[in-house]
């Protein structure tokens, strides 16, 4: 089966319209930087993917994805327990939203997404390997900025909720981005 530059045009506005969203919800929710970081993963994921054209089954990608869905848990726990939300919107002036609010869930449900990759990239769907590129670019280049925030608290800088668990979590995105970019030359060599 060809697995290359299989997107239509429906396809690219369906993502498009995904990741207004995404960046609308941080916005209203979470405020300006937050809104700009979650552009950073989805805008950025939507780049990647529209400009490049390989993809590759998902056994290529199995491996960094499944441990960086367990590391995302791992973050979302440290976050939680360490009072990420908090300590934001103490930089942000924005208020912590209410975990429970539609919007909240509804942004909730926009990550839960994630969740599909599997399924939807093992049927070489295009808005599946969209998916994939949003996964490990928001895990590999916005959860960076847990890295960036000591420095805007006034403080010394020191340990930012969140900040451990980015540690293993980017460099695993990073292999999933080099997988979705150059997996057909892994496969190719593997089969040597």
């Amino acid at each position: 089966m060809d697995r290359t530059n299989r997107r239509s045009f429906s396809v690219i506005a369906l993502a498009a319209m995904f990741t207004a969203a995404v960046v609308a919800l941080g916005y209203v929710l979470l405020g300006f930087i937050p809104m700009v970081l979650f552009a950073l993963g989805f805008v950025g994921g939507l780049l990647f993917w529209i400009l490049t054209p390989t993809e590759v089954p998902f056994a290529v990608i199995r491996v960094p994805y499944f441990l960086g869905l367990a590391l995302f848990v791992l973050h979302k726990l440290e976050e939680r327990y360490l009072d990420f939300f908090p300590a934001l919107s103490r930089l942000t002036g924005v208020p912590v939203p209410e975990g429970g609010s539609s919007l909240a869930m509804l942004l909730y449900a926009f990550a839960g997404m994630w969740l599909l990759i599997p399924w939807l990239v093992g049927r070489g769907l295009a808005f599946g390997y969209f998916l994939a590129w949003t996964f490990f670019a928001s895990m590999g280049i916005t959860e960076l900025a847990h890295f960036a925030f000591p420095v805007f608290t006034g403080g010394p800088y020191g340990y930012f909720p969140g900040m451990a668990s980015v540690l293993p979590l980017a460099p695993i995105a990073w292999w999933g981005m080099w997988r979705l970019a150059f997996g057909r030359d892994f496969m190719r060599d593997r089969a040597a």
